[in-house]
């Protein structure tokens, strides 16, 4: 299926798309990401006394604040209002799994403000716990649901 591009203008300059006439429609995006550490790193980190403090707590505030700036950070995404963030962690062998929901009723998607969210809280992470860990490893960063616009609902487990 052949799709034109929908950020390139008729002279191959990039543009921002103009989302003016689309409608109106609740939207919301997953995504997810992990970040794998030692097992020293991952203790300290689930028991609260990392040396820097509450690593969870300030790595949501921070994948929060990030979904908030993704119009500022990514070039061709559209300043949105927002009408909720959440960012959640789930610890898994060896890693730390992060999940953030967005979500707005606006004419474009939130599926960039999660994946910002996730990849924010997950550096955050690094750098709060890094004195425990140098060698953590972020990865599995990816869009897991979309839902609303034209394009409808989307799922990971549908696309694999």
């Amino acid at each position: 299926m052949s799709k034109s591009l929908t950020h390139i203008d008729s002279e191959g300059s990039a543009r921002m798309v103009d989302v003016g006439a689309k409608a109106e429609t609740q939207r919301l995006a997953v995504a997810s990401g992990r970040i794998a550490m030692s097992a020293e790193a991952l203790a300290a980190i689930r028991a609260g006394n990392a040396p820097k403090g509450d690593v969870l707590g300030t790595a949501r505030v921070a994948g929060i604040m990030a979904a908030k700036k993704t119009g500022d950070l990514i070039p061709m995404c559209h300043p949105l209002a927002i009408d909720a963030v959440n960012v959640d962690f789930t610890f898994e062998d060896s890693a730390i799994r992060a999940t953030a929901t967005a979500s707005l009723t606006g004419k474009t998607g939130v599926e960039m403000e999660a994946i910002t969210a996730v990849s924010v809280a997950l550096v955050t992470i690094y750098d709060m716990a890094k004195a425990l860990d140098k060698g953590m490893v972020i990865g599995e960063i990816r869009l897991i649901e979309k839902r609303g616009g034209k394009s409808g609902h989307w799922t990971w487990e549908a696309s694999a």
